[in-house]
């Protein structure tokens, strides 16, 4: 039995509403730049930047977290996201990058920060679930989003408006609980390379983990709309999926705090490749595609849920601090390369994008059948 204090499920529950400020953003601005002509190849481009504003602050992030206190740290983060989002209706598209980029900045603060201070906050024997827990209301935050635009519509400002009232009530929440300092904040972090050699297999499956994860909410109703689904239906495709992130981590947390973690992150991942490639064959039965997705969501984002799992019960201090800044890198630099190759994939093939993740997936699955990795 496990118990969470206030302060973790504080930070949690404004997890969980940032993510629902980025799964309302990414596919808004998608969908807006493909309603204002232009193609993928410029929305891929364009997500690209967010995750550029991921790959320069990274660097900076072990500095920051020793010099400012936690909570000012995500306090500032929360505000900058709701400015930003105001400023995109008012503003053309050259300043979309601009702000794109900004997003990336405080995206990146918010996510490194909270997955350090949740793993140094939690036991050993409830690291899984607590670990589950944080993905899966961070996944329910990005499935809400795509359900809330159902609601508002693209074409108004409203939607814009209403993911920065969103972070703004994240950092009410988070004001009013507080943030306690841990002590390897003030710790200084192992290198990038000393990291790799620790930990490589974790910081590949982030850095999947994000180029799957932007391509997919940039480019999956598009991919959905290009195959006959009206915006509705492909918007909520995307829920759908994230739906499946959610419900499904908390069995994966519980079962990856029974057995091999190592052992289990191989097995999702040859599910996730199969399940990429039953994309195309399921497409024209909404209802088996909802089903299939929804299974495949949370498969797939269990990886990632237990390799930082994993690397936090191997860890402590200025090694888990260094693993962590590599692996935020890693999930800028997928991030950054996700979108692209999603829009070349698209341009290329019709079932491009689930094949560009099949190949991902493979990939990374063929890495882990490494023992030394």
């Amino acid at each position: 039995m496990f118990i969470f204090n206030k302060n973790i499920l504080s930070v949690i529950f404004s997890v969980t509403i940032f993510g629902l400020t980025y799964g309302l953003s990414a596919p808004l601005i998608a969908l807006r730049l493909d309603d204002n002509g232009y193609g993928e190849m410029i929305i891929g481009l364009n997500a690209a930047m967010q995750a550029l504003g991921v790959l320069v602050i990274a660097p900076f992030l072990p500095a920051l977290f020793r010099r400012f206190q936690t909570l000012t740290l995500m306090l500032v983060s929360l505000v900058g996201i709701a400015l930003v989002l105001c400023l995109f209706p008012f503003t053309s598209l050259p300043v979309w990058f601009l702000l794109r980029f900004i997003l990336g900045v405080f995206i990146e603060i918010i996510m490194v920060l909270t997955e350090t201070w949740l793993n140094d906050s939690t036991v050993e024997e409830a690291r899984g679930k607590t670990m589950a827990l944080y993905t899966a209301c961070l996944s329910l935050g990005f499935a809400a989003g795509p359900v809330l635009l159902v609601w508002l519509g693209t074409d108004s400002f409203q939607p814009f408006m209403a993911g920065g009232l969103i972070a703004l009530l994240a950092a009410l929440c988070l004001a009013k609980t507080g943030m306690a300092r841990q002590e390897s904040d003030a710790v200084a972090a192992t290198g990038f390379v000393r990291s790799l050699q620790l930990a490589l297999l974790a910081i590949v499956a982030t850095a999947l983990n994000a180029a799957v994860e932007v391509a997919g909410m940039n480019f999956l109703s598009l991919y959905a709309l290009a195959h006959g689904w009206s915006d509705n239906q492909a918007t909520t495709l995307i829920s759908v999926l994230l739906l499946g992130a959610i419900v499904l981590q908390l069995p994966l947390g519980w079962l990856a705090d029974k057995v091999d973690r190592r052992r289990l992150i191989t097995q999702l991942a040859v599910i996730s490749t199969l399940g990429a490639l039953m994309w195309p064959l399921i497409l024209p039965y909404p209802l088996l595609a909802y089903g299939v997705l929804f299974l495949w969501g949370g498969f797939f984002v269990g990886i990632y849920t237990v390799a930082i799992t994993w690397v936090g019960s191997l860890f402590r201090g200025a090694e888990l601090a260094g693993i962590y800044a590599t692996m935020s890198v890693a999930w800028g630099a997928g991030a950054l390369l996700g979108p692209i190759l999603g829009g070349v994939a698209m341009e290329m093939a019709t079932h491009g994008l689930p094949w560009l993740v099949a190949l991902l997936c493979l990939m990374f699955t063929l890495l882990s059948l490494r023992k030394e990795v």
